[in-house]
Order: structure tokens, then sequence, then C-alpha cells
């Protein structure tokens, strides 16, 4: 099956590393090296990454995998970082990143990061009902309890911007589900300023799956059309 990346997240993160003094070709061993890792595993035991994120990156909706395709680069390599030292928790994750060196890290990192990222919600309202919780949420939040959109920082569409706030379009509404449950009880990270513990501190869990719901069942798995949000 073919890879597909997007020409604009290639270039985009090759000229930033560029810029950052990092040659292009190196990136570009940088993310074939990646690959590698991610079809066959590495020989120090870690899996191939595609048996459970997808041969596109796309993930696993199924199984609460997520997708990897497009998210930054940065954000990839402190994830696996955080798997590997027990700062974030996940019984497959953690002993798969223990098994990467910091190199490999990054060079999965770079294979992913060159993939197209998620298209956007489509149609997302601007005006949702009160009643819609997830998209109230999503679009307004909810400031009696200090609570902010969600789109205030994961940007329009939800989409991510920049490393430290990833796309929430492309992930299935049960991986959503499972990583507001993981800020709350603390087995991940909450961000910076540990803004995402605090987020999901305030949030119930209707909450939870109402906000999981609009942003899971707002676009279809890599290859198709976008839905739109509901």
């Amino acid at each position: 099956m073919e890879r597909r990346h997007g020409t604009r997240g290639t270039w985009g993160y090759a000229a930033c590393l560029v810029l950052a003094g990092t040659p292009v070709m190196a990136v570009a061993q940088q993310a074939a090296d990646g690959g590698a890792i991610a079809a066959k595993g590495t020989a120090g035991g870690a899996a191939a990454c595609v048996a459970c994120h997808g041969v596109n990156g796309e993930g696993n909706p199924a199984a609460g995998f997520p997708r990897l395709a497009g998210l930054p680069p940065a954000y990839l390599v402190v994830q696996l970082g955080s798997f590997a030292t027990g700062k974030r928790q996940n019984p497959v994750m953690s002993p798969i990143a223990k098994q990467l060196s910091v190199a490999e890290q990054k060079a999965v990192a770079a294979y992913y990061g060159a993939m197209a990222g998620p298209p956007a919600i489509r149609n997302q309202d601007d005006n949702p009902k009160h009643t819609d919780t997830g998209a109230w949420l999503a679009v307004r939040g909810r400031w009696e309890d200090n609570l902010p959109a969600c789109l205030q920082c994961h940007g329009p569409g939800g989409t991510g911007v920049g490393p430290a706030f990833p796309a929430l379009a492309g992930q299935s509404s049960a991986y959503i589900v499972a990583q507001l449950h993981a800020f709350k009880d603390g087995t991940r990270p909450g961000g910076p300023l540990n803004l995402m513990k605090a987020v999901a501190a305030k949030l119930s869990g209707a909450d939870i799956d109402a906000v999981s719901n609009h942003f899971g069942g707002a676009v279809a798995p890599a290859g198709g059309p976008a839905r739109e949000a509901k």
C-alpha cells in the first residue's frame, strides 16, 4: 500500500529544520530511518508502528490507537520521551518507547511529521446550540467555570497549533476520551502550564463523552471524505 505524504507538510518541516541549521539531506535521511522503524521495528525489540497505527499513520479507531500522520515532530518526540521515562503511562506504548533510542524516537517523529495532517472539521458551526454540549465546549467553552473553548488552543477545525497543541480532528472519540481521563487522573502530563490537567478536571464524564464525540465523529478515516460536525 502506498504511503501518502503531504507535500506542504514535508517541505514545511524541512524548511524549519534548514532555518535551524539542519541540512535537508539529513532531514530526509532521518525520516527514511523513521519509516524503516515504523514498518519493521528495531533490532532492539521495538515493535513496528504500523501494527497499531496503520500503514499510513491513520491510527486504528476501533482499538483506540491514535492517528500519528501529520502530528508535529517536536510533539511526538516529547510524547515518546514521556512514555520512555514513565511520565506518560500506557501498557502498550511505554515498553515500546523504552526500547527506542533518542535518535530512533526523533527518526520516527520526523517520519510521521512529514505526512499530511488531518482534514479540518467541515462546516464547523460557530454558533452551536447550547444543548449540543460537545460543539458548545469545542467552540465556546464554559467560561463560568473558566473553561476555554477547545479551538482556542487546538486551532480552527481542530487541526492543531504548533508542537504544544496537537490536532483533535482525525483522532477517534475513543482515543480522545482516554486522553482526557488520563489528564484527569495524572497518567499523562498536563502539557504547557499543566493546562490540560486543569481543563480535564473541570469536565464531567458526560462532558468528556460529548466533546470527544464532537471531534471524533467529525472526520472520516484517512482517505475518506470529512463528515460534517454534529
